[in-house]
């Protein structure tokens, strides 16, 4: 079993940051793609930006600019700096990840998500 565990979320008035983190952890053998979505309510999920294992990422054109994604392999953790947050920006923020089992199977997990909130 694996288990992704998202932190970071909260409050947060516009213009401001927040960095978000997800965690993975169990009979994890490698980790690929690493990725953060977001659901704002009464939407569907969106990609927000993807890493792979060598560091490439890619980024939602609302973004761009304004957050990063980045990661690290050997704590099995990936994170989403949030800079200059717009109230548009609110939602549930969901980690999502590649996982290489111990026992060799590649399967796609998600978090339980965080909530970011951006208001005055």
């Amino acid at each position: 079993q694996v288990q992704l565990v998202e932190s970071g979320g909260g409050l947060v008035q516009p213009g401001g940051s927040l960095r978000l983190s997800c965690a993975a952890s169990g009979s994890i053998r490698s980790i690929n793609a690493m990725g953060w979505y977001r659901q704002a309510p009464g939407k569907e999920r969106e990609l927000v930006a993807q890493i792979t294992s060598r560091g490439r990422s890619n980024y939602a054109d609302s973004v761009k600019g304004r957050f990063t994604i980045s990661r690290d392999n050997a704590k099995n953790t990936e994170y989403l700096q949030m800079n200059s947050l717009k109230p548009e920006d609110t939602a549930v923020y969901y980690c999502n990840a590649w996982v290489v089992s111990t026992n060799n199977y590649a399967m796609n997990y998600w978090g339980e998500g965080t909530l970011v909130t951006v208001s005055s």
